[in-house]
């Protein structure tokens, strides 16, 4: 039985993904913050947002529109500069909540975090750049279609973030509930705003052409 993908990429493969997704970053910044400051569900609902802008990414590599996308200068620099003014927005809404004594908003809308995660992985342009030019160096094209083995590459891709998003959720959250009776509680989520702004300015600067 011959299978879709080259076998002995799989697990060059893992490792670079478990790298790259290890890296801090705009997902990691941000799951730690809402997790530190809003607990385990929200930063998992969030976890099922970013889950949802990598697979929007993935089925955009097997069409071509992530090449385009990465390609086009214009269309690069606009999902750039979303994405940081995006991160900027979460930063300072971060701040603004962190004097509140319950932080926690209603799930409703573009303000859940939900659709908070989705919003700044999909302004991620990074996560185009990771499909076009990472994933056709483990395919080979005499074993299966392309869209075939970016759709699996990009699975073990996608469940790989899933874990690692999640560890760092139960880490956050187990952080911020040690926080939450101290009286450092506001300077933590603070420090914690501070970091997605930080992020924000990252990511400018490692996304430039």
């Amino acid at each position: 039985m011959i299978l879709p993908v080259e076998p002995s990429a799989l697990f060059p493969f893992l490792i670079a993904t478990l790298l790259v997704e290890a890296t801090p970053g705009p997902n990691m910044g941000y799951l730690a913050a809402l997790s530190a400051s809003e607990g385990r569900a929200a930063g998992f609902r969030a976890v099922l947002g970013v889950t949802l802008g990598l697979s929007v990414y993935m089925l955009a590599s097997v069409v071509g529109i992530a090449e385009i996308v990465s390609r086009i200068p214009p269309l690069y620099a606009a999902l750039r500069w979303a994405g940081v003014l995006f991160l900027l927005y979460l930063a300072w809404e971060a701040w603004q909540d962190a004097s509140e004594t319950s932080p926690s908003k209603p799930d409703e809308g573009f303000a859940s975090p939900f659709w908070r995660g989705f919003m700044a992985n999909v302004l991620n342009p990074k996560a185009a750049v990771f499909y076009v030019s990472l994933l056709p160096g483990f395919m080979n094209m005499e074993r299966s279609a392309f869209w075939v083995q970016a759709l699996i590459l990009g699975s073990i891709h996608i469940l790989v973030s899933i874990l690692i998003h999640s560890a760092i959720v139960l880490g956050a959250a187990r952080a911020g509930a040690l926080m939450e009776n101290s009286p450092l509680k506001i300077a933590f989520r603070r420090a914690m705003a501070v970091l997605i702004a930080i992020i924000a300015i990252w990511l400018a600067w490692e996304t430039r052409r």
